[in-house]
């Protein structure tokens, strides 16, 4: 029996495993003939892009649910090897280190959390990088009422003004003050630091609306600083010249992604973010057998640009990644994936939202009208069919690009002012 091996349940290898799936279907090669498997170390897919938002629990997508209709198996145990010449993948779980064999494998292990040799980053700060890592810092807010009444203790300090520090800096106001006592709540303080000369400075047409409503939430915003160190009491932000010491009982480290360790395991030579190059069929470049999608993959998504670590490019490299696998193993011709439009759609808390077109991300809606389509994508778009209906997922995974999101436009368009 062929093996198609998916490693990683996220938005890529969630798609990658359902999508070959369905092309062996639409083939009739049965499960005697061929099966896909996919190795994950939790049971459940995680909506990642979400861990800013509480509460947590429906972010969570039972695996089962959704791969047991598909006919996937899933293999509940960590990657820890990849040997692309014998087309053999190590995997822990149980104690016990296994063997398995593939006929095509599809890397999908997604991304991790850069963590630079900061003094007390590892130790004292938080994040919202995995599903564990939002449940503990929701944990530690809820104790902060408990806590001596110390002029930071209601202070949370966000570093890295990316679109995860900038959705989380805009909730936490409201979240903090959810938790605290009403005689407590105007001690409530957010910062979001981060090293560029502009908070949000890539976000074109947006940035200016961006900085605006972190206002009104009250978030004060630090530009052109890098963080120093941290410590139990707060942290130290420095602009190269001088220093600005913070008390804060909460920080939370939004400080850039990686390629998962896994991808330096194949014999080619990565992206400055680890990543492993792939052509338009998704094939790992000089090594026979292999694909890769999402966050550990780069694919010059419109035949020019690069994809970028998100949903938006993971969910169709997945798609079309299984596809060619099972292609690819009973020699078919392949779809080549193409993808010519880009949105950023970036959430800011009660305030609303901010929605872009195009690489140079021109503001086209904002306020409640954005933060409506970001809803239907956090809630909807993003997530597998939940019918445990065969045929409904099997549709969701044919390998095709939606068209982008739809949003009510703005009348009219606000011109950046830098």
């Amino acid at each position: 029996m062929k093996r198609i091996l998916v490693i990683g349940a996220g938005f890529a290898g969630l798609w990658s495993a359902l999508s070959a799936a369905r092309k062996l279907d639409e083939l009739h090669h049965g499960a005697d003939e061929a099966e896909v498997a996919i190795v994950n170390p939790a049971p459940f897919h995680s909506v990642r892009v979400r861990n800013y938002e509480q509460p947590l629990d429906p972010t969570l997508v039972q695996l089962d649910t959704v791969l047991g209709p598909a006919g996937v198996k899933l293999i509940q145990a960590k990657a820890t090897d990849i040997d692309s010449a014998n087309r053999r993948v190590c995997i822990e779980r149980d104690g016990a280190t296994e063997a398995l064999d593939y006929d095509r494998l599809i890397l999908a292990a997604g991304s991790v959390l850069v963590r630079p040799p900061i003094p007390g980053l590892e130790r004292f700060s938080f994040d919202v990088d995995t599903y564990a890592g939002a449940c503990k810092l929701q944990a530690h807010l809820l104790t902060l009422p408990a806590l001596p009444d110390t002029p930071g203790r209601y202070t949370a300090v966000v570093v890295g003004a990316g679109l995860t520090g900038i959705e989380l800096a805009a909730e936490l106001p409201s979240r903090l003050r959810e938790i605290v006592a009403d005689d407590d709540r105007g001690k409530v303080r957010v910062v979001l630091a981060d090293r560029s000369t502009h908070i949000a400075h890539a976000m074109g047409g947006a940035q200016p609306v961006i900085e605006g409503a972190l206002k009104t939430l009250d978030v004060d915003t630090r530009a052109g600083v890098s963080l120093e160190s941290l410590d139990a009491q707060g942290v130290t932000l420095t602009d190269g010249a001088t220093s600005e010491r913070i008390e804060a009982a909460t920080v939370v480290w939004c400080g850039g992604m990686h390629a998962n360790a896994l991808a330096g395991q194949l014999p080619v030579t990565l992206d400055p973010l680890g990543r492993v190059p792939v052509d338009a069929f998704l094939r790992a470049e000089g090594v026979p057998g292999v694909f890769a999608a999402g966050d550990c993959a780069r694919i010059l998504i419109d035949g020019t640009r690069p994809s970028v670590m998100s949903c938006q490019h993971g969910r169709p490299m997945g798609r079309y990644a299984g596809n060619n696998a099972v292609c690819d193993l009973f020699g078919m011709e392949m779809l080549p994936l193409s993808i010519d439009w880009y949105t950023t759609i970036c959430d800011l808390g009660p305030w609303g939202a901010v929605y872009t077109e195009g690489w140079d991300r021109k503001l086209v809606s904002e306020g409640e009208t954005a933060k409506a389509t970001k809803r239907t994508i956090n809630g909807e778009r993003i997530y597998p069919p939940r019918t445990g209906v065969r045929e409904d997922i099997f549709r969701a995974a044919a390998p095709v690009v939606q068209t982008p999101p739809p949003t009510q436009r703005n009348p009219t368009q606000r011109e950046d002012p830098r």
